[in-house]
């Protein structure tokens, strides 16, 4: 680092402060409370602006980044302390049997997701919800601005991302993954995936990931209160694979649905959306880093699904070539394993959605496992067993597009 940008970080740093008291005080201010409910997430929190400060390598985007994104969920947890103590009942919602889709990133779980998010009898959470719980409280602007004002957030981030719109086709209405959930607590492999933080990964391994999962529930309590009753959460992150345990715990009746996929197309796409994701934060980027870093935190995710499995948990498996190619099929077998009704209206919504958006508007990739210093040949040894384990089919040609079949056997 050169004097000026060592000065320059200095100046950041003063303007932008990581610092766990300074955070937790401006949030207070901003929120007009005096304290948090409880501050279990204090540990959390302190790791991880350590592994930030230490390892990430933030640049001047980075450092902004992070605290916008740490001071705006320290006051949504405080706005869900003052929504509990005018609703105590919140507390208390009961949220049924939630559908949670895991399992190998990159394996047609957006797609099934979003699929599954037509069916109005079923509740995802949007990314506007998962940003911003609660309209903002604010005199000058009255009313409920959270969809434009996520819309232009995210159209500010893609444009720091270049090629992440292809990748993941993400907008203010998508459903959205847990880990932005778990986030608010600091205990989220989301900073994992946006930055360099190795250190605060393993303590996050080491002391576990039930805290994250209370309030999981406590998140979906408050949404589930602000919307229609009775309606079935459907749920994805493939970040669940890291916290079985603790999601079945807080969830016992929950229903898991885990998709695999031929590990050496995942790799290559990981690493390369890993690198998206991270490349506006940071100073240094080493792809062939990047590489042995996802690869190996995979291959103990597969470990963790295969012992899941051989724990006798009532698990629906799917694999991402079906799901491409017979997304109607695959959709009503999710239904009969979950005991649900795929009712007309919601298989033409589905439909309709295939016509209109194949693959659910992703492109076709091809990413090179060598740019990131991967040897397939090693990647196959790596994944033998979970590969065996679960049956799963290398990936030989490109799975065809999107046809529309019918839910319903003829």
């Amino acid at each position: 680092m050169t004097i000026n940008q060592r000065q320059t970080m200095r100046v950041l740093e003063r303007l932008c402060p990581l610092d766990a008291d300074e955070l937790a005080d401006t949030a207070l201010r901003a929120a007009g409370r005096q304290r948090f409910a409880e501050e279990s997430f204090r540990p959390a929190l302190e790791r991880l602006l350590a592994a930030l400060g230490a390892e990430a390598d933030l640049g001047v985007f980075g450092q902004f980044a992070a605290r916008f994104d740490l001071l705006r969920c320290m006051r949504n947890v405080l706005r869900m302390d003052a929504a509990e103590e005018q609703d105590p009942g919140i507390a208390a919602r009961s949220l049924g049997r939630p559908i949670f889709i895991t399992g190998l990133p990159r394996s047609g779980s957006t797609f099934l997701h979003s699929l599954l998010a037509l069916d109005p009898a079923n509740n995802v959470p949007r990314s506007w919800q998962l940003i911003y719980p609660y309209p903002r409280r604010d005199a000058w602007f009255p009313g409920d601005h959270r969809r434009a004002q996520v819309a232009r957030q995210l159209a500010l981030f893609r444009l720091f991302s270049p090629g992440l719109a292809r990748m993941h086709p993400l907008s203010a209405d998508s459903p959205q993954e847990c880990t932005d959930i778990n986030a608010h607590v600091f205990r989220s492999l989301r900073f994992d995936n946006m930055y360099r933080i190795l250190s605060y990964r393993d303590w996050l391994d080491d002391h576990g990931h039930a805290p994250a999962y209370r309030f999981h529930r406590r998140f979906l309590q408050h949404l589930d209160a602000q919307g229609p009753a009775g309606r079935q959460w459907v749920l994805k992150s493939p970040d669940h694979v890291f916290a079985l345990d603790a999601l079945r715990k807080e969830y016992p009746e929950a229903h898991i649905v885990m998709l695999h996929r031929d590990p050496l197309k995942v790799m290559a796409s990981v690493a390369r959306l890993t690198e998206i994701l991270r490349r506006p934060f940071t100073r240094r980027l080493e792809r062939a880093e990047i590489g042995q870093e996802v690869s190996a935190r995979w291959v103990q995710g597969v470990e963790r699904m295969m012992a899941f499995k051989a724990g006798g948990e009532n698990v629906l498996h799917l694999y991402y070539r079906d799901i491409v190619a017979a997304p109607m099929q695959t959709v009503a077998k999710l239904y009969r394993h979950c005991r649900l009704t795929l009712s007309p209206a919601a298989e033409t919504r589905m439909q309709e959605y295939l016509r209109r958006v194949p693959r659910g508007g992703y492109a076709v990739h091809n990413h090179s496992l060598e740019a990131f210093g991967l040897e397939p040949l090693t990647l196959r040894e790596q994944f033998a067993r979970y590969i065996n384990f679960f049956e799963v089919q290398p990936e030989r040609s490109r799975p065809s597009a999107s046809p529309v079949f019918s839910a319903r056997p003829a």
